[in-house]
């Protein structure tokens, strides 16, 4: 073997990054783990539409696919015919507004809403089996979500009071120092300007909670009930007693499943119809967003210290859309409705599409997003666990809040000593028996029975007593030592995949063992084959913060722009902590998920946006209560614009995935910076009729338009894609021939000096000559917002090096600098050979 392969873990189902570790056999690309990505059931394969209208717009791709949904509902209509019976399956359907039933006083639909709106639509010749409506939505969207055959689903296609028929899709999953780190305290700034957040509700849409003895939802007893115009409870269910477990923490539970059963044809366990968290993946999200203050937490001796929610005094409200198997598209949604209904403040969604984000028209977690946002509710959404590719983001409309995920300056490292004495730093969260200072026979997994480490393939005699190096793919990396032990083996070393460059992932081993980056991974591995009896060991250090590797890094996994579905709206947005993450976890399941792991914690430390998207959830709630006269775009823009890109050392901060400074696509618009944000100076701001326009500017038909509730017609909306009013710049020059680009802005001064005057400073990324008009912004007590434009020439000499160039313009009155990205793609003809 000539070296290690380089293969990717696969998307999967977990808390933290790849629970699998296999590689995927059809997008190699795609990793993932504390994330949510969408995958289509063989139900059908695209939307479908109603009129010619809507077909228009639509992709070559699209339009095949739909083509081929309706040669699938003829072909099942000649088997109805031949007296097979018809089988059904899920779709939500929009339905036009003028036609959705009456919002009853209570503010929710029952699934008899839409019972004569389904009598009335499809014929009793298209009848059997009966549709069956699994949800009725008003908030999120205006429809439901039924079992339909494909006749019946086309039928309602061709109706004019449907505006879309989407199938349905299973959708699957994605702090004692982040709150030092992120320079929150008490007693100045952010924190104590919003009080913790007390007036505050966070609606977290995941797995559930597991409230019973985490003193993480427990509620203090200054805690006054939570605000009046919250309209949310808690439900019960199997081992879920909401009445004794709720209080003025936990002021809310409710679960979503019925979408989940019907897409996998079967009923779910009983813990499916409860709030109960039996995955861990939301405790850890709504303990980080808003979990109250707790001494002495840490994951056994890892991570000791004070565990305390970005929003202490916030209140928690869970939607329970997601289990053991994943999370239906049409829970979601449902989710999304009640927490309108339920009128939070501030929504947590770790969830989202991994690979080729969809149409934002058919993406149902945009859809109820976008109705949220509308309401003044801040969405909060993680950007994925898919890099280092280009144009990984997901939740990339601009009413997101998109997050991407970047280290501490704390690691928990684990040393490979070999024979020869070179030291590789590895990371662990290894809790029993270290191996000691001895070193001991070192093998390949590969040269004794499986280079993955599988349980049940390695030669118990060639492993027994002996440290196993294990490559990345197929089974859990937890998995990986747990195989190692079985066979006898002392320990593991877990080699990383080579896209992740300098980083590894830390997992909650039960046996001893280190992960290494593919790099040291290489060296160990040439060392085994130099050496007639190599040797090693493995040395524990537990939990160490300092400066050394300089801090925040982004994490490799962490999915980048540029925006796939609307090229000129920057994503993401932020960047926050999200890699090893102390946060409460389930007492459902173990902290390695492995069924053989009989280990119970309190806290977990996990890695993913996933965990990154809950702390801008909780910084979001703070700035909601500080600054209630915000919109959620301005929430949005005070943390963009005061973001810092900066690490440690004073360098730009890196990209583990390259060793090198990481761009404005992988970071955003920089780290949060809560307490600067409270204070930006100025904003730029969006509401609904802006993201109207802004679907208008994409050439989204008028049927498309009104998924999201707008009945206005795109013919009286003038307007391009990068004049959307957002805090960053993104140009795309599809020619050399395009000479220049122009894109406006309006900003509104909310620093206290009414009297103020910002002048820009620019920074011009290479190959364009960057214009601001005007270069001096005055504002007064009677003029608080004020209009720029910016012109992005091509340099007429000269290539450039990269498809992407990078730069910033600053605004500053000399008190407040406000600053945003600005991000170049160019042709590839532009672009100069390496």
């Amino acid at each position: 073997m000539s070296g290690l392969s380089p293969c990717r873990p696969r998307a999967t189902l977990r808390g933290d990054l790849d629970r699998h570790g296999s590689c995927s056999p059809t997008r190699p690309d795609a990793v993932a783990g504390a994330y949510l990505y969408a995958r289509p059931v063989p139900a059908a394969t695209a939307p479908l539409a109603a009129t010619m209208d809507l077909l228009r717009p639509l992709a070559l791709a699209a339009l095949c696919a739909l083509l081929a949904a309706v040669a699938a509902a003829a072909a099942t209509e000649s088997e109805v015919e031949m007296g097979t019976a018809e089988a059904q399956s899920s779709y939500i359907v929009h339905v036009a507004a003028a036609h959705a039933p009456p919002l009853p006083r209570r503010g929710l639909l029952t699934t008899r809403a839409y019972g004569s709106f389904l009598r009335e639509r499809i014929p009793v010749e298209m009848s059997s089996p009966a549709p069956s409506v699994l949800y009725s939505y008003a908030h999120a969207a205006t429809g439901f979500a039924a079992r339909l055959t494909g006749r019946q689903a086309a039928r309602l296609a061709s109706s004019g009071s449907v505006l879309a028929v989407v199938p349905d899709t299973m959708q699957e999953l994605h702090t004692t120092l982040t709150p030092s780190f992120l320079g929150l305290s008490p007693s100045s700034g952010l924190l104590k300007a919003s009080n913790g957040a007390t007036d505050v509700v966070i609606g977290v849409i995941d797995t559930g909670v597991y409230p019973e003895g985490r003193p993480s939802f427990a509620a203090d007893a200054s805690l006054p009930p939570p605000p009046s115009k919250f309209r949310g409870r808690c439900v019960s269910g199997p081992s879920f007693n909401g009445s004794a477990l709720c209080n003025n923490k936990l002021v809310g539970a409710k679960f979503f499943q019925r979408g989940q059963e019907a897409l996998r044809g079967r009923a779910l366990g009983a813990d499916s119809k409860s709030p109960l968290d039996t995955n861990g993946h939301g405790t850890h999200t709504s303990s980080t967003a808003g979990g109250s203050p707790v001494a002495g937490a840490g994951f056994f001796d890892y991570a000791r210290g004070k565990a305390v929610g970005m929003a202490p005094g916030a209140r928690i409200a869970v939607y329970k859309a997601c289990g053991e198997e994943g999370c239906a598209s049409s829970d979601i949604l449902a989710a999304f409705d009640e927490a309108i209904a339920d009128n939070v403040d501030v929504l947590s969604v770790s969830l989202g599409a991994v690979g080729t984000a969809p149409n934002f028209y058919s993406d149902n977690t945009a859809v109820g997003a976008f109705r949220a946002v509308s309401k003044g509710i801040v969405v909060s959404a993680s950007a994925g666990n898919s890099g280092p590719g280009d144009s990984t983001a997901c939740n990339i409309a601009p009413w997101f809040l998109t997050v991407g995920a970047s280290t501490l300056n704390r690691q928990f490292p684990g040393d490979v000593v070999l024979g020869n004495g070179e030291t590789f730093t590895g990371t662990t969260l290894y809790a029993g028996e270290p191996l000691g200072a001895n070193k001991i026979p070192l093998v390949y997994g590969g040269d004794v029975g499986s280079k993955v480490c599988e349980e049940g393939k390695l030669n118990a005699t060639k492993v027994a007593g002996k440290i196993v190096l294990c490559e990345s793919g197929v089974n859990a990396r937890a998995a990986k030592p747990l195989a190692v032990k079985l066979a006898g083996g002392a320990g593991a070393i877990l080699a990383s995949t080579k896209s992740f460059g300098e980083q590894s992932i830390t997992s909650p081993h039960v046996h001893p063992a280190t992960a290494v980056s593919f790099v040291d991974a290489e060296k160990i591995f040439k060392y085994i084959r130099a050496q007639t009896s190599p040797t090693a060991t493995i040395i524990f250090r537990g939990t160490v913060v300092g400066p050394t590797p300089p801090s925040p890094r982004m994490a490799a996994f962490s999915s980048r722009g540029p925006n796939f579905r609307a090229p000129e709206i920057f994503k993401p947005d932020v960047t926050a902590p999200g890699v090893d993450i102390l946060a409460a976890w389930t007492g459902a399941n173990s902290p390695t998920e492995l069924d053989s792991d009989t280990r119970r914690v309190k806290y977990n430390i996990i890695s993913g946006t996933s965990m990154s998207c809950p702390h801008v959830s909780g910084i979001a709630a703070l700035l909601r209560q500080a600054r209630p006269e915000w919109s959620p775009a301005a929430i949005k823009s005070a943390l963009m614009t005061t973001a810092y890109n900066a690490d440690s050392s004073g360098g730009v901060i890196g990209d583990m995935s390259t060793s090198d400074a990481s761009t404005p696509f992988a970071r955003g618009a920089g780290h949060i910076d809560p307490n600067r944000a409270v204070d930006p100076g100025l904003v730029y701001d969006a509401g609904t009729e802006d993201y109207i326009t802004f679907l208008c500017a994409l050439g989204y038909t008028a049927k498309q338009v009104a998924v999201f509730g707008s009945s206005i017609s795109c013919s009286k909306r003038a307007g391009s894609v990068g004049d959307h009013n957002y805090p960053a710049f993104s140009v795309v020059f599809t020619s050399n021939k395009v000479a220049a680009v122009t894109q406006r802005r309006v900003v509104r001064n909310v620093g206290s000096d009414t009297a103020a005057a910002y002048t820009a400073k620019v920074t011009a990324p290479d190959g364009v000559r960057v214009t601001v008009s005007p270069e001096t912004l005055r504002f007064s007590s009677t003029e608080k917002t004020q209009e720029y434009v910016v012109t992005f020439a091509q340099r007429t000499t000269g290539s450039v090096t990269e498809k992407y160039t990078f730069g910033s313009i600053e605004w500053s009155d000399g008190e407040h600098s406000v600053t945003s990205p600005i991000a170049i793609t160019w042709p590839t003809s532009k672009v100069a050979e390496m």
